[in-house]
């Protein structure tokens, strides 16, 4: 049994270990792969494993061995999954591996701009606190979340997380969400799109990225939220028109933008948003803490197994 794992080094960049997928079978790490190379790679391969390496219907026909592909990641957006199932291959990912690890950005954004955490740091390293007259100092407004409205967008099992938090630090939830307003727990109010978007002192991104929800969050969009409010994107890059964010900035319809994720990543280095006021980018780290990538190396090592022994796990297409 060969595994070949094309853009291992995100994922496992040296600190964990492979060992599990080594007592699987013969094991190939690749710590990235470009489009060209792929298909001489995987030659003779049962098992492919991918992060972010696009596995299209092109590249399998050319493979007559492949059994199986593992995404090292929720998304399944790189694997041509009906393709693939028309050829009997199994295709699976790695589900709610990551939901502690976003909530905790989602809020280490909120907190930053309601706190302006990495402007007194950096104010500090300069000296300002020590030139004080006073033992104390502040140059910003500072902003209490409690008793503040959090919208989310979303509420899957990140979306969840974050409404439950955000209940623990005294803010009003309100949520757009295809649940029905009964199931939902107590205190977590369902309203729509357009009316999340009026009541929301900070709104927060947490669905899939489709047709519809593609830069959702835009011109139209943003003027109608409250002037001043908080914009959190730790969801997919291009839920947000990035030009129409960094307009907004701009003229203070949005009071700050945190996003851990871009529509193009790596991203350009003339993005609009790199110079916008009160924009703030975390290069798409949420998902990367230790725990949970030890998390996904043990799913997608326990998917292969399970794949191995027959009985598949966390299959996403069929």
């Amino acid at each position: 049994m060969k595994i070949v794992v094309l853009d291992g080094y995100s994922v496992n960049p040296g600190d964990l270990s492979w060992k599990a997928f080594e007592e699987i079978g013969e094991l190939v790490v690749y710590d990235r792969t470009n489009a060209d190379d792929v298909v001489d790679r995987v030659q003779g391969a049962d098992i492919i494993l991918t992060n972010k390496v696009v596995i299209s219907d092109d590249i399998m026909a050319k493979l007559g061995n492949l059994k199986y592909v593992g995404v090292l990641a929720t998304g399944y957006n790189v694997v041509d999954v009906k393709s693939a199932a028309s050829r009997g291959i199994v295709v699976t990912n790695v589900p709610a591996y990551s939901t502690d690890s976003v909530v905790q950005m989602t809020f280490a954004h909120i907190l930053n701009m309601t706190n302006r955490v990495s402007h007194y740091a950096r104010e500090n390293k300069s000296g300002k606190w020590s030139s004080s007259e006073d033992f104390c100092y502040w140059d910003t407004p500072l902003d209490e979340i409690a008793g503040m409205s959090l919208g989310i967008v979303g509420l899957g099992h990140i979306g969840y997380k974050v409404a439950r938090v955000a209940q623990c630090l005294g803010m009003d939830v309100f949520a757009c969400t295809s649940k029905n307003s009964a199931d939902l727990p107590v205190g977590i109010q369902k309203t729509t799109f357009k009316g999340l978007l009026g009541i929301s002192d900070i709104l927060t991104l947490h669905c899939p990225l489709t047709a519809d929800t593609y830069k959702m969050m835009n011109k139209e969009t943003i003027g109608m939220m409250k002037r001043g409010a908080l914009l959190v994107n730790t969801g997919r890059g291009a839920l947000v028109d990035e030009d129409d964010v960094a307009e907004a900035l701009v003229s203070g319809q949005l009071g700050g933008y945190g996003a851990d994720v871009m529509q193009q990543e790596p991203p350009a280095e003339d993005n609009p948003l790199f110079k916008a006021p009160n924009a703030y980018i975390t290069p798409h780290i949420a998902w990367a803490t230790t725990a949970a990538r030890k998390r996904l190396m043990r799913i997608s090592a326990d998917n292969v197994k399970a794949f191995v022994c027959g009985k598949p796990v966390n299959v996403v297409n069929g």
